[in-house]
């Protein structure tokens, strides 16, 4: 059955006829290489020959909809990317398409900290990524050797989990963050991530501590019963914060991979923390639309 990312039903209901309409996602991706869309519509598009243009509109009431009202009342850069666990297919969403991993990056660390050596799979672990502790993380980086080998486990793991274009820093971009927290990581790639981490070897210790993730750091996904997330937060050279966060939602029919970004104009962390508050939500209100799916058996 061909996947689709939308729940038929939804489809359906909007009595599609003789024009013969497709229901798209503007933004919607096989392969990622539309990551820098900057707009998203969920759109209605008219069969017609190559020549002409397509006709396209944003559906009232749909996610990409509300998405479009929810940034439009913020100021700043946001995004949303949504994928089906095992799936292909992906629906991108808002204007911020790319930046650096931060703490996010904690959760392929981790991994390729406990595939080196099961050992790393305590107390380090269970910080850095329950409590996004820093310095537990870098324990774990050099656990993994030098830092140009520490880069490319981390990358290993990264290409494992469908992230073919993200590489690591195996050296610090600024001084006082780590090189594998600078590193830059789309949201689309992210996703993707997301999508696969369930089904990569030696994860499964890492996905129960991001279901253990401290009450203060419980924004955004963090509303899920069940959610395993990790976020990941700091300010560029002017001090303006970027928030970001993926994970995974369960529902009786499988998992949803989610990731989101917030880079508010006002540049406090605590608005960016707001919005993903917002996008969480966002999402809890649309879930019956989105597939959901399971590792290949």
């Amino acid at each position: 059955m061909r996947e689709v990312l939308f729940d038929s039903r939804w489809r359906r209901a909007l009595g599609v006829g003789a024009l013969a309409l497709l229901l798209t996602t503007s933004c919607g991706s096989d392969d990622g290489a539309n990551d820098a869309t900057a707009e998203t519509t969920t759109s209605i598009t008219q069969a017609a020959a190559v020549s002409e243009p397509a006709l396209t509109w944003t559906l009232p009431g749909t996610l990409a909809a509300d998405f479009q009202e929810l940034q439009g009342a913020m100021r700043g850069r946001y995004g949303m990317a949504i994928m089906p666990v095992g799936g292909q297919r992906m629906a991108t969403f808002g204007n911020w398409t790319t930046g650096p991993a931060w703490s996010t990056m904690k959760v392929p660390l981790t991994i390729a900290a406990i595939r080196s050596d099961p050992a790393n799979g305590g107390f380090a672990a269970n910080a850095a990524i329950t409590e996004s502790d820093n310095a537990a993380a870098d324990v774990l980086w050099q656990a993994l050797g030098s830092p140009q080998k520490a880069a490319a486990a981390v990358e290993t793991v990264l290409r494992e989990g469908g992230a073919t274009q993200t590489t690591v820093q195996a050296t610090r971009v600024r001084a006082e963050h780590s090189a594998f927290g600078q590193t830059e990581w789309s949201l689309a790639e992210q996703v993707r991530f997301a999508s696969r981490l369930p089904c990569l070897a030696q994860s499964a210790t890492v996905m129960k501590l991001m279901e253990q993730i401290v009450p203060s750091h419980r924004w955004g996904l963090g509303v899920f019963p069940g959610a395993e997330f990790k976020g990941g937060w700091g300010p560029d050279t002017s001090g303006k914060y970027l928030v970001r966060q993926f994970g995974l939602i369960a529902t009786p029919s499988g998992q949803i991979a989610v990731a989101f970004a917030a880079q508010p104009d006002s540049g406090a962390f605590s608005d960016g923390m707001n919005a993903l508050d917002k996008m969480a939500a966002l999402v809890s209100e649309h879930l019956g639309e989105l597939s959901a799916g399971r590792c290949a058996a």
